[in-house]
């Protein structure tokens, strides 16, 4: 609820993932409750029913690209909006109950994609273990604790969590990678601008008139509204048809980009609103977002274009 620090988060559980790690990034998070749902689709759901205020869920990697699975399920149901990002980079360690060593490991749990990113890593290091698929993170640091695997591939806050010996740190084979997240709640009035802003849209493009991408694209481009992210998702209803989700630079609020909404509003067969908040930022590391400079006209142009077009309907051709 933009204005209101929410009381009640939920996340993408289990615990002892990258995702209650990033949660604990936001200030209000750390005198809040904090719930581990099961999926993103139950996590979202928590927040449209009432039973949560906020959900942090991820968003897209640097490596693997979108989270199908939220795009998915934010295009759809009851509308929720984007009030904060979290980018967290993304460091896996190899952890092992107190008194275990590298030359003990016959065994690794780790999720899918933590297994991929560390490929090169456990071919140098660890060629004979047997690395087994568990379903999260947070569960591959249980595996460990339990003694049902030898070691885990997790993230630091799980190898915390469970009271894991971290046999090696920053494993992955991408030392800069990093997973956006994303904070959903209920619509709202969005947070005040703050100079250095991203606005989110779901958009169906109109299928029956040629040219129906080229001329979303022009809306934003023609205004000198910065596209930082655009992927595409089918919508179910046929095959080829998608949506689009768009990223942009500029808040709700900016003449030009209210001026690109409008125009998005009357080429597109829908456009859903997800939010306009805070770019995430942070000093120093490889991996840090440069904040993109708009070219063409400004702000002040549409606000000083619109002031003379008003004059010109009051007969003043001053």
């Amino acid at each position: 609820m933009p204005g209101t620090p929410p009381i009640r988060f939920v996340y993408l559980g289990p615990e002892g993932t990258f995702a209650e790690q990033a949660l604990r990034t936001i200030p209000a998070a750390g005198r809040a409750s904090r719930t581990p749902a099961r999926s993103v689709g139950e996590a979202l759901e928590s927040v449209r029913v009432g039973a949560a205020d906020a959900a942090l869920v991820p968003l897209e990697n640097s490596i693997g690209g979108a989270v199908g699975v939220t795009l998915d399920e934010v295009a759809e149901g009851e509308p929720l909006v984007i009030t904060r990002e979290v980018i967290l980079p993304v460091e896996f360690v190899l952890a092992t109950r107190p008194g275990g060593h590298l030359g003990a490991v016959r065994s690794v749990a780790a999720h899918p994609q933590a297994s991929t990113q560390c490929r090169a890593w456990l071919h140098a290091h660890l060629p004979d273990a047997v690395v087994v698929d568990v379903l999260s993170n947070g569960a591959a640091a249980v595996g460990a604790a339990t003694g049902e695997f030898d070691a885990a591939i997790c993230a630091p806050i799980g190898a915390a969590r469970h009271r894991l010996t971290v046999l090696a740190d920053k494993i992955a084979d991408h030392p800069d990678a990093v997973t956006r997240f994303a904070l959903f709640s209920r619509p709202g009035p969005p947070p005040l601008p703050s100079g250095d802003d991203v606005t989110s849209l779901a958009v169906y493009i109109a299928h029956d008139r040629v040219g129906a991408l080229l001329s979303v694209l022009m809306e934003l481009a023609v205004r000198g509204v910065n596209l930082t992210r655009i992927e595409s998702r089918p919508t179910g209803e046929a095959l080829g048809r998608y949506v689009f989700f768009l990223d942009c630079t500029g808040h709700l609020a900016d003449a030009r980009l209210g001026e690109a909404l409008q125009g998005l509003r009357r080429v597109c067969a829908r456009v859903r609103f997800l939010g306009s908040y805070p770019r995430h930022r942070w000093t120093g590391g490889g991996s840090e977002r440069p904040t993109p400079t708009p070219s063409g006209p400004v702000d002040t142009d549409y606000v000083d274009a619109a002031a003379w077009l008003a004059r010109l309907r009051s007969g003043d051709l001053s």
